[in-house]
């Protein structure tokens, strides 16, 4: 029925190798969750998530002129982000950080906040990292 959610939604966008790139991810999602039912209780883990991946496809697995692919797919028990970049030879490292870096910590973000994460090979060039992550709990009535 128009004007109401479905259960289940995909999304595709080309993003440029660009410090903007992280903020048209957040609004994608935004819009895609918007159409899925109980889409909000991902909104939180999803942003964060989503800028994470693709500031790194953006600064580690991009060159100047290549843009990354940013795949979205979500239902009412799960949210899959995928970002497609052209460097096949650089895999994304976790690592540890020294708590003073500023930098440095978007995989372990990823690997903790996530149900599933991994890389692997993009059909023709480059690679695919991805996440996968379920719902929030919804909070108890009175407790915010």
């Amino acid at each position: 029925m128009p004007g109401f959610p479905s259960s289940a939604r995909n999304a595709s966008h080309w993003l440029p190798r660009s410090r903007r790139s992280p903020g048209e991810a957040r609004r994608c999602l935004e819009r895609l969750l918007g159409e899925v039912v109980g889409g909000e209780r991902f909104i939180d883990t999803g942003l964060l998530l989503v800028s994470e991946l693709v500031t790194n496809a953006v600064v580690h697995g991009s060159s100047r002129d290549n843009r990354v692919l940013l795949e979205l797919s979500a239902d009412p028990v799960r949210l899959r982000i995928e970002v497609h970049d052209a460097l096949a030879d650089r895999a994304p490292v976790l690592r540890a950080t020294d708590r003073d870096e500023e930098s440095g910590r978007g995989l372990l973000l990823v690997k903790s906040l996530s149900e599933k994460w991994g890389c692997c090979p993009r059909g023709g060039i480059g690679k695919v990292v991805w996440c996968e992550i379920g719902p929030a709990l919804d909070c108890p009535e009175g407790v915010v």
